[in-house]
């Protein structure tokens, strides 16, 4: 990596907390993804991707910036890329995926608070974010309880925060309401990037985007091959990617990766033997550098052939139709493809249960496990139901609850491995 010490510094880094950060992220790399067995050469993109995630795609935003493109950052997939590309605007992802400075993001938070959300404070107070420090707006949403309220401490720590409200349950009036929402924020980005939005403009950010979810497509339904041609550790890193990656490079590395996956099915090459038990994950969404449960997972026997997750099928299933020839259309079709997502925000949620089950079919996967972030409460609130309706569909499920420290990183890996055997039995 290059010396970014200045341009961290210009963002107001906090430098000695940030390289304490990177040393452990690439420790962890490091011991996680390189040291796998037979990965494919297209994974050689995303690693470099990693080694560089906080530094020439910094570079690249701060480049960006100088041009008079405005970066957009938010939490979830509710906010539309598209929009922010019909502005020229740059979308990325940030930082709430691991355990740091949680003393300091508890001066703000409750104790007991969802650790995505203590992990966002915990990077904003700890200024190790580069992410968060480059944008010029960052997007929250009313999902979550803990969220929504979360962000009314957040607002006066960073330049400028915008919060959309969601629907909770899957109507007309919820519909409407995330149509306006998306109006809304429509505004809110022509505004700052004083550029207006054109039926031209919001095809093109739609057809991005659609190629990258496609590519992601195209990935996930290659893991059905059994043996597995990539490992869910490094499916996962792609999701992960996915959300700050140029969206145009990202669309064609993961095509030339499919491209080799391809050949890889044909031969019957695989990171697994095959027959290996296959698991998909379900439930909440794991961001960079949340990689403890499947690192456990497949050094216990099994093999991640899905995600069930925001960062992975839900963020990526659904592909915006743009056949309207009016912005009013356009905003329909946007719309829809949005208020498909089930998320367990929403009440009642019966479409995700029968997706996961889906899911396991087509992937050909031999068990669920259900995985909730401690203190998340509507995905912790949906696993019970989740469970019971998935083993009564003869797929054997295991419910776990965690958080980003290590600390039950044994008792989890001994209950996974008496899941697996379970699954070697049947």
């Amino acid at each position: 990596m290059a010396d970014y010490t200045k341009m961290w510094t210009e963002l107001g880094l906090d430098l000695a907390g940030h390289d304490a950060l990177l040393g452990v992220l690439g420790g962890a790399y490091t011991d996680i993804f390189l040291s796998q067995k037979n990965r494919p050469e297209g994974m050689k993109y995303f690693d470099f991707v990693m080694s560089e995630v906080h530094g020439l795609r910094i570079q690249e935003l701060m480049d960006a910036k100088a041009q008079g493109r405005k970066v957009i950052g938010s939490y979830c997939v509710f906010v539309p890329e598209e929009l922010i590309l019909a502005v020229d605007g740059v979308s990325v992802g940030l930082c709430a995926g691991a355990e740091f400075n949680s003393e300091g993001a508890e001066t703000v938070l409750p104790r007991n608070t969802c650790a995505l959300i203590k992990s966002a404070f915990g990077f904003k107070l700890g200024r190790v974010c580069p992410y968060l420090e480059a944008s010029n707006v960052v997007v929250g949403e009313n999902t979550c309880d803990g969220k929504k309220k979360s962000y009314e401490m957040l607002a006066p720590m960073v330049k400028d925060l915008y919060v959309m409200d969601m629907p909770q349950m899957k109507s007309a009036s919820g519909r409407t309401l995330l149509k306006e929402e998306y109006k809304r924020f429509a505004a809110k980005l022509e505004a700052v990037s004083g550029k207006k939005i054109t039926i031209e403009s919001l095809k093109k950010g739609i057809d991005t985007v659609n190629a990258k979810r496609a590519a992601v497509k195209r990935l996930t339904a290659l893991r059905a091959a059994d043996p597995a041609p990539i490992s869910g550790l490094d499916a996962l890193l792609i999701n992960q990617v996915f959300f700050y990656d140029d969206p145009v490079r990202f669309t064609a590395s993961v095509n030339t990766l499919c491209d080799e996956l391809e050949e890889r099915v044909k031969k019957r090459t695989g990171v697994f033997a095959a027959k290996t038990p296959r698991l998909l994950i379900s439930g909440c969404p794991m961001a960079v550098p949340n990689w403890k449960l499947p690192m456990l997972i497949e050094s216990s026997g099994a093999v991640i052939v899905g995600e069930e997750s925001c960062v992975g099928e839900r963020g990526a299933r659904w592909i915006t139709d743009a056949k309207s020839q009016t912005m009013d259309g356009l905003l329909d079709q946007l719309t829809d493809r949005y208020f498909n997502i089930d998320c367990a925000i929403f009440t009642p949620n019966p479409s995700r249960v029968a997706y996961v089950k889906d899911m396991a079919k087509k992937l050909g996967a031999t068990g669920v496990i259900h995985y909730s972030l401690q203190f998340c409460q509507p995905y912790i609130m949906e696993s019970g139901p989740v469970e019971n309706d998935l083993e009564k569909s003869g797929i054997p499920t295991l419910r776990l609850e965690t958080d980003y420290s290590q600390e039950d990183a044994g008792q989890l890996k001994t209950r996974i491995e008496a899941f697996v055997e379970r699954l070697q039995k049947k």
